[in-house]
C-alpha cells in the first residue's frame, strides 16, 4: 500500500464549566515508502546481461561459433540458451581433436630435437672413434705393437657397427620428418580454430578433420620399429599427407554445370588461369623435385654403403696386423670419415625428406585445384576470388603475377614452347 489509510481518533468528552460535553476527532495519516521494482529493460541491466552472455560464450580462450545467446522475457526473467544441443556436442568434439592436435605439435617438437641430437652426437662420434682408430693404425705401421693392433680393431668394429645403425636410421631424416609433421599439425590446429570462429561446424567438419590428423599420423610416424618410413626406396616419390578420397575428387565428373545467377566469384577465364597454373606446377615444379629427389636419393644410397664397407675394410686390416695391413687400415678409416660426414654432416637423408615433402606440396596443389575446378555447382566452391588468392600466395607471387604465368602457360601450350620459370618463388 502506499500509503495507511486515516484513521480516526475519538477522544472521551470532558466537561467545560458551563456544563456541555465536547467531543474531538483527530484525524492522522502515516506515508510509507513505496517499494522498489526490479526490472530488466534498463540499460544497465541490458548490459550486465550481455557481459555475461559474452563470459559464457568463450572456454580455453577460443569464442563459440556460435556465441551462447539468451533471451531474456521480462516478465518472468526466464534465460533461454539458444545453442541447440547438437551444436554444443559438436563443438565439444572439434575442442577434443584440437587438444589431440596440440598435443601432437608438443610430441613432435620434442621427437624432432631428440633424433636432431642423435644425428651430432653419433656423428662425433663415429668420427672420433674412425680417426682414433686411424691415428693408431699409422702408429702401428711405424711401432708394430700388438697392443695398438688390438686397439685399432676394437675401435673400428665399433664404429662400424655405430655407422651401420646410422646408414639404416637416417636420423637427420628421421628429424626432419618430425619437423615438417609439427608444422603440418600447427596448420591444421589454425583450420580448427577457423572453423570453430568463422562457420557453424558440423559433423562432416568433424569427420574431415579427424581424416586429416590420422593421415599425417600415417605419413610421419612417430615410432621406428615396425612404422618407419623406408628410408631408401626404389622408386623416389612424393610425400602425401593429406586424406586421399578418389569419390570426393570426381563425384561432380560428367555432370553438367547447374544453373546459377551467382558465379561465387569464379569465371571462364580465372578457371583457365587455374589450369595453366595447374599444367606450370606439373611440368616444371614437380618433376624439377622428383629429378633432384632421385638423384639425391642415389646419393645417399651409395653414402650410406660406403661408410660402414670402408670401416668394415679397415676392421678386417687392422686384425690382420703387419704393415701393409695398417696402412690399408689407416687409408681406410681416413676415407670413412670422409664418406660419413658427408652423408651425416651434410644431412643428405634430410635433403631426400625436404624434396619429397616439395614434390607433396605441389601435387597437392594440383589435387585441390583439380578437385575444385570438377565441382560444377559453383555454390559449393570456395569463393574464386579467395581461392586465387589462396594460390598466389602459396606460390610466393603477386595477382598479377600468378595472371602473368597463366599467361604464359597458355601461350606456350599454343606455340609449342616450354615456359621459362617456374611456378613457385618460395622454393
Amino acid at each position: 500500500m502506499a500509503a495507511l489509510q486515516a484513521c480516526s481518533l475519538l477522544v472521551p468528552s470532558c466537561s467545560s464549566s458551563s456544563g456541555r460535553s465536547l467531543k474531538r476527532t483527530i484525524t492522522a495519516s502515516i506515508q510509507a515508502p513505496k517499494p522498489l521494482k526490479l526490472s530488466l529493460d534498463n540499460r544497465q541491466g541490458a548490459a550486465i546481461t550481455k557481459k555475461l552472455v559474452e563470459e559464457l560464450s568463450t572456454r580455453n580462450g577460443y569464442a563459440f561459433t556460435e556465441p551462447l545467446q539468451m533471451d531474456v522475457i521480462q516478465n518472468d526473467r526466464v534465460l533461454e540458451p539458444r545453442l541447440s544441443p547438437t551444436s554444443v556436442k559438436t563443438i565439444t568434439k572439434l575442442y577434443a581433436i584440437l587438444e589431440a592436435v596440440e598435443d601432437r605439435v608438443e610430441m613432435h617438437n620434442n621427437v624432432g630435437e631428440q633424433r636432431d641430437n642423435w644425428n651430432k652426437l653419433l656423428l662425433n662420434s663415429v668420427n672420433m672413434m674412425t680417426l682414433t682408430a686411424t691415428t693408431t693404425a699409422a702408429m702401428a705401421t711405424a711401432v708394430p705393437a700388438p697392443s695398438l693392433g688390438a686397439c685399432c680393431a676394437l675401435l673400428f668394429t665399433a664404429a662400424t657397427g655405430m655407422s651401420l645403425f646410422m646408414s639404416k636410421m637416417q636420423p637427420s631424416q628421421l628429424a626432419e620428418e618430425q619437423r615438417v609433421a609439427s608444422r603440418l599439425f600447427k596448420q591444421l590446429q589454425s583450420e580448427i580454430k577457423s572453423v570453430l570462429v568463422l562457420q557453424s561446424p558440423t559433423e562432416s567438419d568433424v569427420k574431415e578433420l579427424m581424416e586429416k590428423v590420422l593421415a599425417i599420423d600415417r605419413a610421419y610416424p612417430l615410432p621406428l620399429l615396425g612404422a618407419m618410413i623406408e628410408k631408401f626406396p626404389s622408386k623416389f616419390e612424393p610425400a602425401a599427407w593429406w586424406p586421399r578420397d578418389s569419390n570426393n575428387c570426381h563425384q561432380y565428373r560428367g555432370q553438367e554445370t547447374i544453373p546459377n545467377t551467382e558465379r561465387n566469384g569464379w569465371s571462364e577465364d580465372l578457371e583457365m588461369e587455374m589450369r595453366a597454373i595447374v599444367q606450370v606446377l606439373k611440368s616444371k615444379d614437380k618433376q624439377d623435385y622428383l629429378r633432384l629427389g632421385n638423384v639425391v636419393l642415389k646419393v645417399n644410397k651409395i653414402l650410406a654403403v660406403s661408410s660402414p664397407l670402408l670401416t668394415g675394410i679397415a676392421t678386417a686390416g687392422s686384425a690382420f696386423g703387419g704393415s701393409t695391413a695398417m696402412t690399408v687400415a689407416a687409408i681406410a678409416g681416413a676415407m670413412a670419415v670422409i664418406a660419413n660426414s658427408f652423408e651425416h654432416g651434410g644431412q643428405a637423408g634430410m635433403v631426400v625428406e625436404m624434396y619429397r615433402n616439395c614434390a607433396g606440396f605441389f601435387e597437392l596443389m594440383e589435387e585441390t585445384i583439380e578437385a575444385t575446378l570438377e565441382e560444377r555447382d559453383y555454390s559449393k566452391r570456395e569463393n574464386g576470388e579467395m581461392f586465387e588468392m589462396k594460390v598466389a600466395m602459396k606460390l610466393g607471387r603477386s595477382l598479377s603475377e600468378l595472371r602473368g604465368l597463366a599467361r604464359k602457360s597458355m601461350a606456350s601450350c599454343i606455340e609449342g614452347i616450354e615456359v621459362d620459370e617456374f611456378g613457385s618463388k618460395l622454393f
